[in-house]
């Protein structure tokens, strides 16, 4: 008896060290990651903001911004504008040694020939924080990089997409089956296009032709006359108007204002000939020490949340990763989020915007743009 009471009370004592050790061990994680969440959010106020570069779309800023403001109560600057003059813009100011920007948000080619040059990049992944961005089981494919050292420029999105929009008053979806459509005499000066000599979802349909139907089709294409134009705006403007038929390069996000409006702009079945994949505006960065580093932080964090996915995605109109966000409402609009319908393998042949495909491929198709185009 004395013994079995001896060996209960053992265990009892025994239990009374091991219980707590093992709650203790099992809850380490997450009040590790929630006293340094706390303690982000508690100094992000104090900052009193944070500064976004994102892409020039009326919806993302206020999405952003709004969604931002009632989760937190926190204010993010929004600094819209075309991906390609905002990079300039910060690295001219990083070599005059201003620091306002804490991000940027936008396409990869800008990024890959603008800012990994500079080195004025913080690497991502010591800023993520809450779990559910961390794991990697969250999102499609895991997480995706576009450097080559897998540490500066986070792809958040990944979808394939048309890009193609013709004016339904002026000519018919079934007229473009092939990309070899586009050299109807008929459509000579009826071709819109986002300047493919300047980096952007132009090059991209530009570099893509390149690289399925060669330099000649490009010269036969420079010869219709294109009209060129680096401002989307511009673009699905003209097109509302009847004044060009079909445009090459437009995003979602530039015709969203039309479509709603009901005017006759919708996009074109994919060609034949199939299209490339993307992270479209959707790649995150970080400038070396952000003036607003626990802003940046809590901004970070609650943009690859999902919420922040939901938020973005919709408002831009492009596939998010997060396996957690519906995508699927994007084909209405000719957008295939790539965790709908591709394989990573098919994505990772497909996509045109890795540092290893921005210098292979980009790179000599904005060449032969300019050589033909200017």
């Amino acid at each position: 008896m004395r013994k079995s009471a001896y060996l209960f009370s053992a265990g009892l004592i025994g239990a009374f060290f091991v219980l707590p050790l093992s709650i203790r061990a099992a809850q380490a994680p997450r009040s590790s990651w929630q006293a340094e969440w706390d303690k982000a959010v508690e100094g992000a106020k104090k900052e009193g903001r944070v500064v976004v570069s994102v892409p020039a779309s009326a919806e993302v800023r206020k999405g952003l911004e709004e969604g931002f403001k009632k989760r937190f109560g926190l204010e993010v600057e929004t600094v819209a504008g075309r991906g390609a003059a905002v990079v300039r813009k910060i690295v001219e100011e990083s070599r005059a040694g201003v620091r306002y920007f804490d991000l940027h948000i936008g396409g990869s080619e800008s990024i890959v020939t603008g800012f990994l040059p500079e080195n004025i990049l913080q690497p991502v992944e010591p800023w993520l924080i809450l779990p559910e961005v961390k794991e990697a089981k969250n999102w499609w494919g895991g997480h995706i990089w576009v450097d080559n050292a897998r540490r500066y420029v986070y792809s958040c999105f990944a979808y394939q997409t048309v890009t193609l929009w013709h004016n339904s008053d002026l000519m018919k979806a079934e007229e473009v089956r092939s990309f070899d459509d586009f050299l109807n005499p008929k459509l000579k000066g009826k071709i819109g296009w986002l300047d493919p000599r300047t980096p952007g979802s132009g090059a991209s349909m530009w570099t893509y032709l390149m690289h399925i139907k060669g330099e000649e089709y490009l010269k036969r294409l420079a010869g219709q006359k294109l009209a060129l134009s680096r401002d989307q705006r511009v673009l699905a403007e003209i097109l509302a108007k009847g004044k060009v038929a079909l445009v090459a390069g437009l995003t979602y996000y530039s015709l969203s204002p039309f479509l709603k409006a009901g005017l006759p702009v919708k996009p074109l079945p994919t060609p034949r000939e199939g299209l490339y994949a993307s992270g479209g505006s959707g790649h995150l960065t970080i400038m070396k020490n952000p003036p607003h580093a626990n802003g940046t932080k809590v901004f970070v964090n609650w943009l690859l949340s999902k919420e922040g996915q939901e938020i973005f995605s919709k408002a831009i109109g492009q596939g998010t990763r997060r396996l957690d966000v519906d995508t699927k409402w994007l084909q209405e609009f000719g957008v295939l989020a790539a965790k709908d319908g591709l394989t990573l393998e098919q994505y990772y042949r497909l996509e045109n915007q890795s540092e290893e495909k921005v210098h292979r491929l980009r790179e000599p198709g904005a060449a032969l743009a300019r050589k033909l185009l200017d």
